[in-house]
């Protein structure tokens, strides 16, 4: 009976898995068709509207179709009170709501509406990319937001979808390595500080892979990182490697990255001036950062890196 009920719950466990899969799937195939929707009929490519939609999602934890958000001011116009949405209303009260399916209202919340709005606005500084850059400025006043949104912008441009959720583990499995959680272990190089991330022991030299889609932000050197690079992914998440021994030939600052991609090699640099080295065993330093639209924090980084090793 016992052996009949963990098998009911394993299969009960991998169908509500193999569901929620599905349906995340079928949710981005609906957002992706909008955004092609809206290309259609502004002319604003289809991947910045998925940057900024996914940049807005990651920020706020929005489960809604389409993420993005409008200051009710902007959207209704401040002098409309009573937040009429009917697009003669937003129009006289000078919002910038639109109506983006031809029901007559302009509603933040409708998915039509919110990207249409957001094209439109976009439109009106121009079509080029330098000008969708300054639209997109002018409305974030945040230069990493517009950073975060021109990089995913390029990403899916690149690979033409939005479903980018593969995930590596940072060192091939067929080389020797060892770790465990050293989240908040204590530090005494440069005043007295915890650990931020977890460290990956492994032979010098071994490669060191991208964990996910993203972009390559920093690369060079850091007094207490040594060689170190920094690579923001398509979740809005800051993946920080360091230590390395050295870089693969053609990473700059700049590129895209996916899962599985060489970056660099397995080291023990940094504590001191460039070049300095062997202050400790060879091993890579992984941790993880995430922005909120206002600060940029370090989470412990050990389950993500558990999840990725069992894939």
């Amino acid at each position: 009976m016992k052996k009949i009920l963990i098998s009911f719950l394993l299969i009960f466990i991998v169908t509500q898995n193999f569901i929620f899969a599905a349906e995340e799937t079928d949710s981005m195939q609906e957002r992706e068709a909008l955004y092609k929707k809206t290309e259609a009929v502004t002319q604003i490519p289809w991947y910045y509207l998925a940057a900024i939609d996914q940049y807005e999602r990651q920020i706020h934890g929005d489960e809604r179709l389409i993420s993005i958000r409008f200051p009710d001011e902007y959207w209704f116009g401040i002098s409309n009170i009573y937040q009429n949405a009917s697009k003669e209303a937003i129009l006289f009260h000078h919002g910038i709501g639109l109506d983006g399916n031809g029901d007559g209202k302009a509603l933040p919340d409708d998915p039509e509406d919110q990207l249409y709005t957001m094209a439109q606005y976009l439109s009106s500084h121009g079509l080029k990319d330098h000008q969708i850059h300054k639209g997109l400025w002018n409305f974030y006043q945040r230069p990493l937001a517009v950073k975060t949104i021109k990089q995913n912008a390029n990403i899916y441009r690149t690979y033409q979808t939005i479903e980018l959720d593969e995930i590596a583990f940072p060192i091939p499995q067929h080389f020797n390595y060892s770790y465990r959680s050293t989240w908040g272990d204590a530090r005494g190089f440069g005043g007295r500080r915890i650990h931020e991330g977890t460290d990956i022991f492994a032979d010098y030299g071994a490669p060191v892979r991208a964990t996910t889609y993203g972009t390559v932000e920093i690369k060079g050197w850091n007094e207490y990182g040594g060689w170190r690079i920094g690579i923001r992914d398509v979740n809005n998440i800051y993946h920080y490697f360091a230590h390395l021994n050295g870089f693969e030939a053609e990473i700059e600052v700049g590129a895209i990255v996916e899962p599985g991609d060489v970056i660099g090699y397995v080291g023990s640099t940094g504590y001191g001036p460039p070049g300095t080295s062997g202050k400790f065993p060879p091993h890579l330093h992984y941790g993880m950062y995430k922005d909120n639209g206002e600060n940029q924090w370090a989470f412990d980084p050990y389950s993500f890196l558990r999840r990725a090793e069992s894939q």
